[in-house]
């Protein structure tokens, strides 16, 4: 009866561009890391490539791209872990320390030839639009598109995490927080020499995460599909726990002994290994109850791509 945890990532297209070789060494960076930063980075790679897929990037760009996502957190290895793994808020000094993990990074892979190309991504994914990011506050005209890309994956994998989602349940939220994400900042002053135009920029790009909300969609299309045959397992459960009640009643009804026994002998056959008579009323009471969790997740993923679609970016 168990169900296997569903995994946001799972329709993952990596393997189909052949990334074992070319990222072996770059993976080999991720197992320095801590484990949360190491799956942080492999979700956001996950993501990244399905965007630049949408998208319709080339084959070379979206590779490139993923290695960049794969690597955007690894200036974190030199981040003190007092704070990288702080459960609380930063206070201003310690997140002024986190934002360096961007310049490390960056560093790191210049100083390293198997991971220099790659340097675009921990140098440019906390960069935003409209000029308010960090390191170095590049308004769009100065972000890589990989940069872009990251960004917007990087948001959405922080927000599920931190959520803890088991389901997409509910992940119309976050992308109202992604949205928000695309609007000017209402406090914006930008710097001296800001153009007028970046003041009505967002912090991410638009039609990044209006491509993000198609990627969930599928996804959640997945998901139902997912529960779906897990639902279709059960009801055909409740088809053996049917016959058993019936050889139940058959074998309560019998007059002789040895009719009893030959019903008893065919509700045996019908129990699995881990199953007993005397609880089989507690099981099928169990059964039913995963059914109707289920189904009822069935219907609130379909409400959820309906909330999703109304959503405007």
């Amino acid at each position: 009866m168990a169900q296997p945890e569903f995994d946001f990532y799972d329709k993952t297209s990596l393997k189909s561009y052949n990334l074992d070789k070319t990222m072996r060494y770059q993976l080999d960076m991720l197992d320095t890391l801590d484990v949360f930063t190491r799956k942080h980075s492999e979700n956001v790679a996950a993501l990244t490539c399905r965007l630049c897929e949408y998208l319709h990037c080339d084959k070379g760009f979206t590779e490139y791209c993923t290695i960049c996502a794969y690597l955007h957190d690894i200036g974190k290895l030199f981040i003190p872990p007092a704070i990288l793994q702080k459960p609380s808020k930063l206070t201003d000094e310690e997140f002024e320390v986190m934002k360096t993990h961007t310049t490390l990074g960056y560093k790191m892979c210049m100083n390293d030839l198997k991971l220099r190309p790659y340097a675009a991504g921990p140098l440019y994914h906390h960069e935003a639009l409209n000029g308010t990011g960090y390191p170095q506050g590049l308004t769009k005209k100065d972000i890589p598109y990989e940069g872009q890309i990251i960004r917007v994956a990087d948001e959405y994998d922080a927000i599920v995490s931190k959520r803890q989602y088991k389901s997409h349940v509910g992940i119309s939220d976050t992308l109202k927080i992604l949205i928000d994400e695309t609007k000017p900042t209402p406090d914006y002053s930008g710097t001296l020499n800001a153009l007028a135009e970046e003041a009505k920029l967002g912090k991410s790009n638009p039609v990044i995460v209006r491509t993000l909300f198609k990627v969930v969609i599928d996804d959640i299309g997945y998901e139902i599909t997912c529960t779906q045959s897990y639902v279709d397992n059960l009801l055909k459960e409740f088809d053996r726990f049917k016959k058993i009640e019936k050889y139940k009643n058959k074998m309560e009804k019998a007059k002789t002994e040895k009719n009893k026994n030959y019903y008893l002998e065919g509700i045996k056959l019908l129990l699995k290994p881990d199953e007993s008579i005397d609880k089989i009323s507690q099981i099928h009471q169990e059964y039913i109850e995963a059914y109707n969790t289920r189904k009822a997740i069935i219907d609130n993923l379909y409400s959820e791509i309906k909330e999703i679609k109304k959503l405007k970016v």
